[in-house]
């Protein structure tokens, strides 16, 4: 184990992602990291584990869950790879913006009906192929579309006017903070909600918390075939099956959840949100046994400064130092782990190296 003590969360040791041009320091990042069991108990540590962090994309599971209990998945015929879109931040491409064109179909909705905006792709391939079509993207090309079909089928499971279902008043949305907060396993004046860049809600938390979201999502994939097994923890796992059956849909040709996700086959799930936000939701194995955790265990991530190219790269090294995986597995990820600092020439001119340690709690 490559892990080290750390005297206690309320005295947290820095951590740095540190980026190098030739001999020279160019930039620290610092990062905050938790790492929980399912019942939220921090046992490993970086920086601040309790940062009140926005979750910002890295909520869409426990959003999707409140879509889930409305009953719209079985109203309007939404299957798993509907359920992945709903909980991606995708690179609009193709397949993406068809499979929510689908799904507001299938609820008799319109692309008009949705409250978010188009905006350039998370995909520069995608972005090139747009510009030469002449294309301005809509709303539909919103990486946050799935989510917001989702929502509007949600609205209209409910009975509830679809009009407004972005409002924090909206009865959908009332429905999202009580599964978040009861997710979280935190009283309503502990969550903080902001407007995310799609239009919606977005929860702030404290990076524990999140890290307990996710591990009682992959605790859930893991009993959910016992006996009896509770609606909720049903819903949980098939939240994970559907992220983790379909990680192409997460994100994308290219991107780090997908990558991480194709690469653990069904291990675990990772969600990335905006301005540096990461979390990972790991099911039980020797990997987590390893580490004195005997269920499912969560991973929360903030850089602090929102850098996702180094959000990826803190993911990926504590991973490793966590030794969450084979050998192979984490070397497939080292692109993102130990990224390559090129000039417009193509040279490299630097590189990244990871100067803090995961300590335990």
């Amino acid at each position: 184990m490559t892990v080290s003590p750390n005297p206690s969360p309320r005295d947290p040791v820095p951590g740095y992602v540190v980026t190098h041009r030739g001999s020279v320091v160019e930039n620290r990042h610092q990062v905050h990291a938790a790492v929980t069991d399912a019942t939220g108990r921090i046992i490993y540590a970086v920086g601040n584990p309790m940062r009140v962090t926005l979750a910002r994309s890295a909520a869409k599971p426990a959003q999707a869950l409140a879509v889930l209990e409305t009953g719209a998945l079985e109203q309007f015929d939404f299957d798993e790879a509907d359920l992945a879109l709903m909980c991606a931040s995708h690179s609009s491409e193709d397949r993406h913006l068809a499979r929510a064109r689908a799904m507001l179909a299938k609820a008799n909705l319109t692309e008009e009906d949705l409250r978010c905006g188009g905006h350039a792709a998370l995909s520069e391939s995608v972005n090139r192929a747009w510009i030469k079509r002449d294309w301005t993207p809509t709303a539909i090309a919103n990486n946050c579309s799935g989510k917001h079909a989702g929502m509007l089928a949600g609205a209209k499971a409910l009975g509830a006017s679809p009009t407004e279902y972005h409002c924090i008043t909206h009865p959908l949305q009332q429905q999202v903070t009580h599964a978040v907060e009861e997710l979280a396993g935190l009283p309503s004046d502990h969550v903080q909600w902001a407007i995310d860049g799609c239009n919606l809600p977005a929860p702030a938390l404290p990076l524990q918390h999140l890290a307990g979201i996710y591990a009682r999502i992959a605790n859930a994939a893991d009993v959910a075939f016992t006996d009896h097994p509770s609606p909720r923890t049903q819903a949980l796992a098939r939240i994970f099956r559907a992220m983790a059956g379909h990680p192409e849909l997460v994100g994308g040709d290219g991107r780090f959840c997908t990558a991480l996700m194709q690469t653990f086959e069904g291990m675990l799930i990772g969600k990335v949100g905006a301005d540096g936000c990461y979390a990972i939701g790991v099911c039980a194995s020797d990997y987590t046994r390893q580490l004195g955790i005997g269920g499912a265990l969560g991973i929360a991530v903030k850089i602090e400064d929102g850098n996702r190219g180094i959000l990826y790269a803190a993911v990926a090294e504590i991973l490793h130092q966590l030794q969450i995986g084979t050998p192979a597995q984490l070397h497939s990820l080292e692109a993102f782990h130990q990224p390559e600092i090129r000039n417009t020439a193509g040279v490299v001119t630097g590189h990244t190296s990871h100067q803090f340690q995961i300590s335990s709690v």
